[in-house]
């Protein structure tokens, strides 16, 4: 059976499905694996290291994806590529379900049977797979890295004979996982870090890794939270005291860094305009959001502005920007996966629909669109 990891075609990515470490897992099982000449380019894997891991190196995309049982990639196949795909063929990659539904009712059309990374169910047995997780932990990461580059002072507090420089102030919103890498990340450097998040019990993940938690901690807070974990609909009361309290905080900071999307759906504005107003000359926000509208008004996807002396960086494809490391951590997460639809014993194409985690990812299935209430 076949397995082909093409190169990847949207502008910017550099991430790819497959690293000679998977390629071998891969041959482990019984697969016979093709990579498209230069797939790894991006993040610095030269042909001959998929060569030397067992893989064919295919010249083009034609020749990779002929015959393909299996299709690995970062984000999905253009129109060229998925007329490429035959009939029964298994994607798995990013999909984008939510904005991209038109290429997935092509991919149906051409018989494909595909998986949505992003849908996979948040279970403990599907922790190995999370892509979201292991690319927003880098996200997480460089966008405190990125924050310090632009940064016109230092981030921890030095005594020198000349003087003491103050730590700068960090507040991060939004204690998913890219946040709490961030967190981490800014402490790491030396900042004083303070944190927001609309559930509960993040305050204990918050104050865990050194920061101080913002939030009106008030009875209808404590309360905020249902048992599976989500956060509960705040009355407009509190609402307007924690945005107060929020632009107070806001104030205060050297660096902003905003985390919350919300899948299917604009991302929610955070920081307003007039909090923006109010910021210190030469503060940073980084908005991880920008490319789902934005936690500030304010952003622009993939661009960095100065508005009222506040640089807004909406940069996107963070784990992009670390392409080695993501794609490692992308890989294994495609690995473990694939690992779930292929039987051990014989190499074979084994797809259990009773399996939450296969239920739960598959998009396309039999020539038609899986459509979720």
């Amino acid at each position: 059976m076949k397995l082909a990891v093409p190169k990847e075609r949207r502008e910017g990515e550099t991430r790819v499905a497959a690293t000679p470490e998977s390629v071998k897992k891969f041959k482990g099982l019984g697969l016979d694996v093709a990579v498209e000449t230069g797939a790894g380019a991006g993040a610095r894997i030269p042909d001959a290291d998929y060569e030397a891991a067992g893989a064919t190196i295919a010249p083009d995309a034609r020749s990779a994806l002929a015959d393909a049982d299996i299709v690995l990639k970062v984000r999905g196949p253009d129109a060229g590529e998925t007329a490429l795909l035959k009939k029964g063929a298994v994607l798995a990659a990013l999909l984008a379900p939510h904005t991209e539904k038109d290429a997935i009712q092509t991919l149906a059309g051409q018989g494909v049977t595909a998986f949505a990374m992003e849908f996979l169910p948040r279970i403990s047995r599907a922790q190995a797979m999370d892509v979201l997780s292991s690319q927003a932990n880098l996200a997480g990461y460089k966008a405190v890295i990125d924050a310090a580059a632009l940064f016109g002072r230092a981030m921890p507090m030095m005594m020198t004979a000349a003087g003491t420089i103050a730590p700068a102030r960090v507040l991060v919103m939004g204690v998913g996982v890219a946040g709490l890498q961030a967190i981490a990340t800014a402490k790491r450097l030396g900042a004083i870090v303070s944190a927001t998040d609309v559930r509960p019990a993040t305050k204990e993940q918050v104050e865990s890794l050194g920061g101080t938690f913002v939030a009106v901690m008030d009875e209808e807070f404590k309360n905020a939270q249902t048992a599976a974990g989500y956060a509960k609909p705040m009355s407009e009361e509190y609402q307007k005291k924690q945005a107060a309290l929020t632009a107070e905080t806001i104030k205060k900071q050297d660096i902003v860094i905003t985390t919350a999307l919300i899948p299917g759906r604009k991302a929610p504005i955070l920081v307003t305009e007039e909090m923006i107003r109010t910021m210190k000359p030469g503060s940073i926000i980084i908005d991880l959001a920008a490319e789902a509208g934005g936690n500030t008004p304010l952003s622009k996807a993939g661009e960095t502005v100065e508005v009222h002396g506040v640089t807004i960086v909406g940069t996107t494809n963070l784990p992009g920007r670390l392409p080695v490391d993501a794609s490692s951590l992308y890989a294994r997460n495609l690995f473990n996966f694939v690992s779930l639809l292929v039987d051990k014993k014989t190499g074979a194409l084994t797809l259990d629909w009773n399996d939450e985690i296969v239920k739960g990812a598959a998009v396309a299935k039999d020539g038609e669109l899986i459509v979720r209430s």
